[in-house]
């Protein structure tokens, strides 16, 4: 390699060293994901848990629009925290540029935990298996016709799957919490300071008065009905009798 193509080399290098160097801005990640893991994601999380429709006969009939009533709380639940994890990776990838690399700060276990639960949920999504339950193209409005599924039957793929997906969810609001208030010993912002004082308390006093009221209704019962011929309303009825 002669002498001017190692000083191009070097010039290009240089270049590509500049482009992918960032300017910290820690004031403006702290706000990004504060928004996002304590707000954002915990009201998914109070309409997802306290939305649902009261249960009915019928249930959530499978024509029902995504954005009424009776499905509002699983499309926002589902596009929601899509959406609200993928944008919590894409500032965590630029808060580990900015830093250089991966940092073994307090904060940054917390934070790295909080994603990968996060992404872990997305993933666990698609292995809940199928749905199954009313099927409106061979049923009549005198004889409604059912079709078996893992949500429907509740097969232990459908238990195992509630038991990760709720149990890890609570465990990624822990973490973000924990990410955030280590994030304030490393870059102290009053009022996010503030805002997270007043803002967890709140999250918790709402879900308190929402469950007071009643609101937070069976899954299975919201969506399949209430009647005792669907398998889980009959198996859970069976356990209540003794039968």
């Amino acid at each position: 390699m002669s002498q001017r193509d190692e000083m191009d080399l070097a010039e290009w290098t240089m270049e590509l060293k500049n482009a992918l160097e960032f300017t910290a801005h820690w004031d403006r990640h702290a706000w990004v994901m504060f928004t996002i893991w304590i707000i954002l994601v915990p009201f998914v999380v109070v309409i997802t848990r306290f939305g649902k429709p009261r249960p009915s006969a019928e249930g959530i009939p499978k024509a029902s629009p995504k954005l009424g009533r009776k499905l509002l709380w699983f499309t926002l639940h589902r596009a929601g925290l899509f959406l609200l994890t993928l944008a919590s990776l894409f500032a965590g990838l630029i808060a580990i540029a900015a830093n250089g690399g991966l940092s073994t700060s307090l904060h940054a276990f917390f934070g790295n935990t909080t994603i990968a639960l996060g992404l872990l949920q997305l993933v666990s999504a698609w292995l809940r298996g199928t749905h199954g339950g009313r099927d409106p193209s061979i049923s009549t409005p005198d004889q409604p016709a059912f079709i078996p599924g893992d949500h429907y039957d509740m097969s232990p793929r459908r238990r195992w799957f509630e038991a990760v997906h709720k149990t890890v969810g609570y465990f990624t609001l822990v973490s973000a919490l924990g990410a955030v208030a280590t994030g304030l010993a490393h870059y102290w912002i009053m009022a996010i300071a503030i805002g997270l004082g007043l803002v967890v308390p709140l999250w918790a006093a709402i879900a308190i008065a929402l469950e007071a009221k009643g609101l937070r209704h069976d899954t299975y019962l919201a969506n399949f009905g209430t009647g005792n011929h669907h398998p889980f309303n009959k198996s859970r009825m069976d356990e209540l009798t003794g039968d």
